[in-house]
Order: C-alpha cells, then sequence, then structure tokens
C-alpha cells in the first residue's frame, strides 16, 4: 500500500495520530477540534507554562473554557514540549507566529526553527501541514528543501500541505468545524493527503492547485480587510471635517442589498492578521519588481489612526484650557477587539506609548487583563483600574479604543470628564464626547 493511500485510510478511520505545533489562538482550537472527533492528538509547543496549563486541564485562552481542555485530557490529548514526539505522529500541523521585524519585513523564523527542529523527527507516511500566515512561495522555497534534505521525497515518501488558519477570536458565530479549510499541495498527492487530513475536522474543504495559491488567498483575505479599512478610515477624517458621523453613512449604505460591505473605522488595525498580513504581499512583490502602491497606502492610513486619536485628545483638552504633559487619562480596552483577550498588534497599545512620549499619565482598563500583558515589544508596569465613579473622576480624559460588551457607556458617560469615542458607540452628540 502507497503512503498517500495508508494515510488517507487513517484519517477517514480516525486511527491516525495528529500533531499540533504552536498552541495559541490558532493550534489550541484545532488541537481541540480533532480530539473532539476521536483522533489521538499531541500538542507541541516551546511554551512550558502552556503545556503545564494544558496538562493540568487548565486554559489560558478567555473564550476557550477550561472544561474543554479537561475533557481533551480525559479522552488523551496531552501537551510536550518534546520535539522527538515528532517520530510518533501521522499528521504534523505548524501553527506558529509569522510576525514582522522592527523594518515591517516578515519574520518566519519561527516557522523555519521550528521546521528545523521537527526534520530530524519526520519519517515516510507523515504529512507535514503549514498554517501559518505567510507570503506566496514560502512553503516551496523555505520548508520544501528542508524537508527533503533528510532523503524523504515529498509527494512520494512525505507530504506538504498549505492550509490557512481562519481562527476569528471571541467571535461567536463560527469555530473551527464550521469555517471552510483552504487546502493547497506541493504536489496533487499532497493536495489528495491534505484533504483527507481536513476533511474529518471540518465541515467544507476548498481544494486549490498548489500551495502557493493557497498562500496567496489567504494574504487576500486579509488584504480585502486592511484596504476598506483603510478606506473608511480616511472617510472618517473628511467627514468629520464636514461635521458628518461616518458610522451613520456607513450604516445607511449598508442597507444596500447588494454592491456593498460594510466595513467601520476605528483606532487601527489589531490581531494577528490584518496589520501584518499585507506586507508579506508587499515584501514579496518586491522580489518580481512590482510596488504595491494601492496595498502600503491603505497600511500607511491604518497605522495613522492612533496619531489621529491622540490628536483627537489633544483638541479636546486645549479646548478646556488642560495640557497633555502631565494629565492624566485613561484608555479604555486594550485587547485589539471587543470581547476578547488578545493584545497582538493592538492600536491602543501605540495610543498609550503615544500618550507616554508626550509626559501623560496613562492608565488603561480592560475586564481582559487584570495587569498589562507580556509582549514582545511593549512595556507598561500597570494594572487595570476599576471603572467606579470615584476613579473616572480622577481622569482629565478617557478614550474608548476597545469597546468590550461589559463597558457601561452611560454610566462612563455621565462620569467622565471628557470621552474620546474612537468606536462610535456614542452617537448622541454627547457634550462631554469628542468622535474620533
Amino acid at each position: 500500500m502507497s503512503h498517500k493511500k495508508k494515510l488517507i485510510d487513517i484519517f477517514i478511520n480516525k486511527k491516525a495520530n495528529v500533531g499540533v505545533v504552536g498552541l495559541g489562538y490558532v493550534g489550541l482550537p484545532l488541537t481541540l477540534r480533532y480530539n473532539d472527533v476521536g483522533f489521538k492528538v499531541i500538542g507541541i509547543d516551546i511554551d512550558k507554562d502552556k503545556v503545564d496549563t494544558l496538562n493540568a486541564g487548565e486554559s489560558y485562552i478567555d473564550h476557550i473554557p477550561a472544561e474543554k481542555i479537561k475533557k481533551a485530557c480525559d479522552a488523551g490529548f496531552e501537551a510536550t514540549t518534546d520535539f522527538s514526539r515528532i517520530s510518533e505522529l501521522d499528521a504534523i500541523i505548524l501553527c506558529v507566529p509569522t510576525p514582522l521585524n522592527k523594518y515591517r519585513e516578515p519574520d518566519i523564523s519561527y516557522v523555519i526553527d521550528t521546521v528545523e527542529a521537527l526534520v530530524p523527527y519526520l519519517k515516510k507516511g507523515q504529512v507535514v501541514s503549514l498554517e501559518s500566515t505567510t507570503y506566496p512561495g514560502t512553503t516551496e522555497e523555505e520548508l520544501l528543501p528542508r524537508i527533503q534534505g533528510n532523503g524523504l521525497k515529498v509527494g512520494e515518501d512525505i507530504f506538504l500541505v498549505y492550509s490557512p488558519e481562519r481562527e476569528d477570536p471571541g467571535n461567536p458565530d463560527y469555530e473551527t468545524r464550521t469555517i471552510p479549510k483552504i487546502v493547497g499541495g506541493q504536489t496533487v498527492t499532497c493536495k489528495e493527503v491534505g484533504v483527507a487530513l481536513y476533511e474529518q475536522a471540518v465541515d467544507k474543504v476548498v481544494a486549490l492547485s498548489s500551495a502557493k495559491a493557497a498562500e496567496m488567498t489567504k494574504l487576500l483575505e486579509n488584504i480585502h480587510r486592511a484596504v476598506n479599512i483603510g478606506l473608511v478610515n480616511e472617510m472618517k477624517i473628511v467627514a468629520d471635517k464636514m461635521g458628518i458621523d461616518i458610522f451613520e453613512v456607513v450604516d445607511a449604505a449598508a442597507t444596500k442589498p447588494f454592491g456593498f460591505t460594510p466595513y467601520y473605522p476605528g483606532p487601527g488595525l489589531g490581531g494577528h492578521c490584518i496589520p501584518i498580513d499585507p506586507f508579506y504581499l508587499t515584501w514579496k512583490a518586491r522580489e518580481y519588481g512590482i510596488h504595491t502602491r494601492f496595498i502600503e497606502l491603505s497600511g500607511e492610513v491604518n497605522r495613522a489612526m492612533p496619531y489621529y486619536v491622540v490628536d483627537k485628545l489633544v483638541g479636546g483638552m486645549n479646548d478646556v484650557g488642560k495640557p497633555l504633559k502631565d494629565s492624566h487619562i485613561l484608555v479604555l480596552g486594550i485587547a485589539y477587539k471587543k470581547n476578547v483577550g488578545d493584545v497582538r498588534e493592538s492600536p491602543s497599545v501605540t495610543i498609550m506609548e503615544l500618550l507616554r512620549d508626550k509626559k501623560a499619565n496613562v492608565a488603561y482598563s480592560d475586564p481582559y487583563f487584570p495587569a498589562f500583558p507580556k509582549m514582545r515589544n511593549h512595556f507598561f508596569d500597570l494594572t487595570s483600574v476599576p471603572l467606579t465613579k470615584e476613579n473616572l473622576k480622577k481622569f482629565d480624559a478617557i478614550i474608548l479604543a476597545t469597546e468590550h460588551d461589559t463597558f457601561d457607556l452611560k454610566f462612563l458617560q455621565e462620569n467622565a470628564k471628557l470621552i474620546v469615542d474612537a468606536r462610535g458607540k456614542y452617537r448622541n452628540n454627547e457634550k462631554n464626547v469628542i468622535r474620533a
């Protein structure tokens, strides 16, 4: 029996051992899904604290309850930092970070380091799938030569797939099972194996002609959002100068039943995809002599939004005769989107840094972060401020940067001296509210 047929058979019969490398916002839900449908699953992560937490039946992601982790452990799931366990697996799915470096160029060091760590333990009859967002060509140019370097022929002995993650943390309408899965293989046989792997865990698999096409698909999805949000952010500035409520305009345009998709402005872009993915394509496009001006322009607009919010704050403070220097400013919500405990690329943190640079006394309030979290490039020695009447009166202004549902907007408006609303939550021309 060929390696391809054997793999497809054990996937269909749920006899395969599945490994997920990188147990974050993408890897952990995928791990739980494969466990739920009956596979033996091993989770691998270099973070020993994460591994210990999972093996204790506990969770470190807000929207994933500990009960789900405990249930998975009872069903045989285990987490480890030991890459030698790769040799026990039939499928290895890579869900590691792909951030930008300080020059806003792709940093795929996590992918490369992970592949090099697992290569010594690869064997015939396995499939390796990369889910991390990256530029077109990564699978072929970086993974393929490393995997074949130990004598394994991709497409015959071992199979290589790119299948981009599409998680949307905190979205109650979709989960891993219900989000269609893109699958592109390095060869036709790789694609067939990849489809068989993912068909067991998700309702719909969309097979593409190549790994490159799958890599480009992921970028298009997120560049589409980045460009449209950049457009509406720019229109927000124009509308503000004209005394027009951009949120009213977007809501009105959204009543058109065709040809329009509503995107709403904000204080900037956050998360692991939309602020980062466009730069993966613009960087790779330069290799082909192409300057992606349209995409880069939207990135410039979106990155400027935290500065716009701070400028609106400065204007509001000036109107009441208060300098920003030495003032006390409270930032509401440091997560990158509402109702999630995730600060990756959060514009709120950029706003806090801009305020600190301008010598303001900065504080924050966020129910998802009792203490300011450890981040790669940002640091504040702060804890979340309780939203009491007494505390609100201590601040010269508050900035509504992330509109968690737990925030009582009426209470805030009644007790704050000044609110800079970067999310369009106040729509009735409240006298102490500035739209930003």
